[in-house]
């Protein structure tokens, strides 16, 4: 295995890259990057470099002189178009092809558009009225904050998740209206369940911003955002700007026709293997595109978070290495992490949540905007929440990795 290429150029081919070099690897790494820059972070996106805090520099992964030390070739601002995994190549935008004897595929997610309302080309962001964007890369954060740092736009987040309430924060934060359209029953339903959700996000109503959900967006326009409440009139909330966080897909559509499994992302084995690679041909996927089976929670997930991307480029290397050296890659089984910074409170999280989970409040207080909660289900402890408790969170990880009962979690905590 002399050529190894990262298709994708963010922090978890990044870290696959410093992995390689760090076990010894002295051959060829290749990343290659639909965007123009060198691997950067995007959690302060959307707090610290939208509200004019940090300035570009200060969200790069790496100094520039660590980044030339890795010894890599940098691909970046072409994108992969196609992947022949018979000729070991990646195709790319610009008509060139790239050789490899093992493949990272860290090509990430886009976000999700709203039916019929495009994205704002960022060229035209300084003038258009609303503008309508997404938050997912460095360009996008840049515009985005040219429109709010003057703290007098009528904002409308489109989505309560967690990228949209941590926009709806630094927005008010820097003194715009703020109103937030969600979907579903809840904020952060997905993530959370409706009664952690709702818990969760109550403190947004103490800095003025209103969270409206079970409404339908119908569309964008001068005059604003139309939308329809569950069994209400149809309502215009108007806007200057749009932020549209209704969720990503997995950037898979360059890989349609290589062979290769794929169902909302790269379905891989317990090893992030993918699925459908010929024998021999080493393949791994890494980040928010790989769909793999979690052996320490009994399912398959994707999990699009810091750490995950973080650890799953480490791993993918490494089994990179193993597959060079005849060896059997051993299985990825994390227990999930993610933690959200909106206004004074940081929210963190370890395990996965489900909809039918049993939850309970073991620490602290909605009201107080300060406790602890674990999830149940099936009788064993699934998850805990931490808001503003870290030092009550963080040990829950080792019982996660336990597989302790839910009985024991609740009586350690008593």
């Amino acid at each position: 295995m002399e050529r190894i290429v990262m298709v994708g150029a963010s922090l978890a081919a990044l870290r696959a890259a410093e992995t390689l070099r760090g076990e010894g690897f002295d051959g060829s790494v290749t990343l290659v990057g639909a965007e123009a820059h060198r691997p950067y972070d995007r959690p302060p996106l959307s707090k610290k470099l939208l509200a004019g805090e940090w300035e570009p520099d200060r969200v790069a992964l790496r100094k520039a002189d660590a980044f030339d030390a890795l010894d890599v070739e940098w691909c970046l601002g072409v994108a992969a178009t196609g992947l022949d995994l018979a000729g070991r190549t990646v195709a790319l935008a610009d008509g060139s092809e790239v050789p490899f004897d093992g493949l990272v595929l860290a090509c990430g997610a886009r976000p999700k558009a709203l039916p019929g309302v495009p994205f704002t080309e960022p060229a035209a962001a300084a003038d258009a009225r609303p503008l309508v964007t997404a938050l997912r890369t460095l360009d996008d954060s840049l515009a985005l904050r040219a429109r709010l740092a003057s703290g007098d736009q009528r904002v409308v987040v489109i989505g309560a998740g967690f990228i949209g309430l941590e926009v709806a924060a630094t927005a008010r934060g820097l003194g715009n209206d703020v109103v937030v359209l969600e979907g579903a029953s809840a904020p952060l339903i997905r993530a959370l369940g409706a009664e952690m959700g709702a818990a969760v996000s109550a403190f947004h109503a103490d800095h003025g911003v209103e969270i409206r959900c079970d409404v339908r967006v119908a569309g964008v326009d001068a005059s604003g955002v139309r939308f329809e409440p569950v069994d209400g009139v149809s309502e215009v909330v108007p806007a200057d700007v749009v932020v549209v966080g209704i969720g990503v897909e997995p950037a898979t559509d360059w890989l349609e026709g290589s062979g290769l499994e794929l169902r909302d992302g790269v379905v891989c084995d317990a090893t992030l293997a993918a699925r459908g690679a010929p024998e021999g041909v080493p393949v791994f996927a890494a980040g928010d595109v790989a769909r793999w089976p979690n052996e320490l929670f009994d399912e398959e997930m994707r999990v699009e978070h810091w750490t995950n991307a973080a650890e799953q480029g480490m791993v993918a290397a490494k089994a990179l290495l193993s597959c060079a050296t005849g060896e059997e890659p051993g299985p990825y089984a994390p227990v999930p992490f993610f933690w959200s910074d909106q206004y004074d409170r940081r929210i963190q999280f370890l395990g996965r949540a489900s909809a039918d989970d049993d939850v309970q409040i073991v620490s602290g207080a909605v009201d107080d905007r300060k406790f602890l909660a674990l999830f149940g289900r099936e009788g064993r402890l699934r998850g805990a929440l931490g808001l503003n408790v870290p030092k009550l969170l963080m040990p829950h990880r080792a019982l996660l990795e336990q597989r302790i009962s839910w009985d024991d979690a609740l009586a350690r905590v008593e």
